[in-house]
């Protein structure tokens, strides 16, 4: 009996403790997503920084895309690739590759930066 008593609650830890995926927007829920006053140096930049340098920094350059410095994304802004590919819409190359998409707040970001101009501000 001890022994079938072991072997279930064994069964139930493996199963609680299963793989699971954890989605950001869903575990930390945002009320508000302000787009207005979207700058290249205060909000583009970091984004780009924290989800895309890794890979399109001007040292790795996958692809031959390099997103660092303003000239460089704004090439991708003009095109409609960058857009495109974090947006992931027919056609473009899904970005980041094989990670989740940019939380919709980021993408909103973004977007209202390049509806507006995409200055470098």
């Amino acid at each position: 009996m001890k022994k079938y008593l072991i072997t279930c609650i064994l069964a139930i830890a493996t199963t609680l403790g299963a793989c699971y995926y954890d989605v950001e927007e869903e575990l930390y829920p945002s009320l508000d997503c302000t787009t207005a006053g979207a700058t290249y140096s205060g909000v583009v930049e970091p984004i780009l920084k924290a989800k895309c340098y890794k890979c399109h920094d001007a040292a790795n350059n996958n692809g031959n895309i390099t997103l660092e410095g303003y000239a460089n994304v704004k090439k991708y802004v003009t095109s409609g690739q960058l857009l495109g590919s974090i947006k992931h819409s027919a056609g473009f190359s899904q970005m980041p590759k094989n990670e989740a998409q940019l939380i919709d707040c980021n993408i909103q970001k973004i977007e209202a930066w390049v509806n507006e101009g995409a200055l470098q501000n």
